[in-house]
């Protein structure tokens, strides 16, 4: 008798994996992107940051193919399309892969209409809302903690295009966003900087430039790197917008 109920206690408290496993189930559908665990000792913490990377338009897909197959990889397009954080989750997927021993993301500090002049702190501080974009695309992609050890160890660089002058980036993944901003000189002097065993991707609206349009220089290099067989140049468009549908509606009138 008591060997029965010895063995009934120890079958209750027996961990039912296949329960949890339904419970899991569905909390994840009704409330999509939760990482729900059965253990509360040891949650599923870093669950959202592994999700696979799915093109969402026939031109997100295009420009996933364009980066796995092109070592220099121009993408042009309205807000919204998804071009930098389809660069920046394929330069977080190849350094975990181990095809790149960094990634190296790149920005114009160009003001639109406010003065870096007038915020507070030394020159890194100033500098910091301007690359916050690709901090937050980072975010989403790594844990905070992944991503701090990445940046401590110079595995990720954020700099903006000032300081790429003289580099040779060899075995890096290289994204330089908001290139509308940038003039023709500096766009050649950044494709320029590819080296070996690396990618490079450039991102830009065109039609969003902060500059004078005539001192932007991205429409003229696009047009002539077209032109090379080897280099990919992809052109989204409304289509392929995948924030508020709104977006594209404002865009179409704006």
């Amino acid at each position: 008798m008591a060997k029965r109920s010895a063995k009934r206690r120890s079958t209750a408290g027996e961990f039912n994996s296949d329960h949890y496993k339904d419970e899991q189930t569905k909390v994840r559908a009704l409330f999509p992107g939760t990482s729900w665990s059965p253990d509360d000792r040891e949650p599923m913490r870093d669950q959202s940051y592994v999700k696979t990377v799915k093109p969402r338009s026939e031109g997100q897909k295009r420009l996933m193919k364009a980066i796995d197959t092109h070592n220099l990889v121009l993408a042009l397009g309205p807000a919204g399309t998804g071009k930098t954080y389809l660069a920046v989750a394929k330069a977080v997927e190849a350094l975990e892969k181990g095809e790149v021993s960094r990634i190296v993301l790149s920005r114009p500090a160009v003001e639109a209409g406010e003065s870096i002049g007038f915020l507070p702190g030394a020159m890194e501080e100033k500098l910091a809302p301007y690359l916050r974009p690709l901090y937050d695309a980072l975010t989403d992609r790594l844990s905070p903690k992944k991503l701090k050890a990445f940046m401590a160890e110079g595995l990720i660089e954020i700099a903006p295009i000032g300081y790429m002058r003289g580099r040779t980036l060899n075995n890096a993944f290289v994204v330089v966003d908001e290139a509308q901003n940038c003039t023709y000189g500096q766009l050649k002097m950044l494709l320029t900087r590819l080296g070996w065993h690396s990618t490079m991707t450039v991102t830009g609206d065109p039609a969003q430039t902060d500059l004078l349009p005539e001192l932007s220089g991205l429409s003229a290099i696009s047009e002539k790197l077209e032109q090379v067989d080897d280099i990919a140049v992809v052109r989204l468009d409304q289509g392929d917008i995948v924030r508020h549908p709104l977006v594209a509606s404002m865009l179409d009138v704006l």
